[in-house]
């Protein structure tokens, strides 16, 4: 048994894990440490590496042909023995110094607290200053490349949703743990940088613009009281005209008509695992802080 399990899937980026394995050295050298890695069906010889260059305490598990992230975060979450689950992106890597001692306080002192989201720092190089005002406070969800979670917590709730394939199972959890009476809070000392350009948009941003519509219509229906769907949804679509279609972007209204499509062709899946709130319950998880993503030093305005 040990106290921390550190969770990484990574798919074709051998290079941007190999610098993550480099910046957590000295966390994986610890006796309390254990980490989980999964490759889903690499073709740049990910695995090969992993073999190649052993560090202590990680388990190596490979995927033949890619299953998709959800599959692998359930995966490794099922095989982890710690108490705390650390579940870190392949290109992102702690800038604070003592991370686990911190995250292991917070869980202490705040008992009704099932998951901590890490601050986080998007860009190719680190920021000019770590230092923020930012203060620890109760959010509705958390990132799911930058956050710890009690394992015994996860257990008492289903597993991630594979059906989605990518975006929105964590605001998934997010309800399921607030219908437990589980919290989630933002965790501003522990600083992680996402080494990633945010500015740029990746080859599959339309197929991720997909993704997100239909997962926040998806959790519409899982969650929400039949009575507030409507209203909900059509304001979501509204918003997509006035704020995207209406301003030129004509190919947002392809996407939003197959997100439909998906929506339905989802619905014998949603309704089988409905699990709605309550309309009070739907007030009070509303009014929760938003969930905080993307962090940026003082010095050029916060987020």
């Amino acid at each position: 048994m040990k106290k921390f399990s550190i969770i990484i899937t990574t798919k074709n980026r051998r290079d941007d894990l190999a610098f993550t394995l480099a910046k957590i050295a000295g966390l994986l050298d610890r006796d309390d440490v254990e980490c989980l890695i999964c490759d889903d069906g690499s073709t740049d010889d990910t695995f090969s590496f992993l073999t190649a260059h052993p560090l202590r305490n990680i388990q190596f598990f490979k995927n033949e042909t890619s299953k998709g992230l959800i599959y692998n975060r359930n995966l490794l979450l099922q095989k982890a023995t710690g108490e705390f689950a650390i579940s870190i992106d392949d290109d992102l890597h702690f800038i604070t110094e003592n991370p686990l001692e911190i995250i292991e306080s917070y869980f202490r002192e705040h008992t009704a607290c099932a998951i901590v989201s890490f601050r986080i720092f998007w860009g190719l190089s680190e920021p000019s200053s770590t230092e923020t005002t930012d203060l620890p406070k109760r959010v509705k969800s958390f990132a799911g490349g930058a956050h710890a979670m009690r394992l015994a917590s996860w257990r008492k709730i289903p597993d991630y949703p594979e059906w989605f394939v990518f975006h929105g199972e964590e605001n998934y959890v997010a309800f399921e743990m607030f219908r437990a009476g589980m919290e989630i809070h933002y965790l501003p000392a522990v600083l992680t940088h996402h080494r990633v350009d945010n500015r740029s948009k990746r080859e599959d941003y339309l197929l991720r613009q997909r993704y997100s519509l239909r997962s926040g219509w998806y959790l519409y229906f899982l969650f929400k009281p039949w009575r507030v769907i409507p209203k909900n949804l059509a304001a979501s679509v509204w918003n997509q005209m006035t704020s995207r279609v209406f301003k030129g972007k004509l190919n947002i209204l392809g996407i939003m008509t197959l997100a439909m499509f998906d929506l339905v062709g989802e619905m014998p899946n949603i309704l089988k695992h409905r699990n709605k709130l309550s309309y009070s319950q739907y007030k009070t998880f509303s009014e929760l802080a938003e969930t905080k993503i993307y962090w940026i030093p003082e010095s050029k305005g916060q987020s």
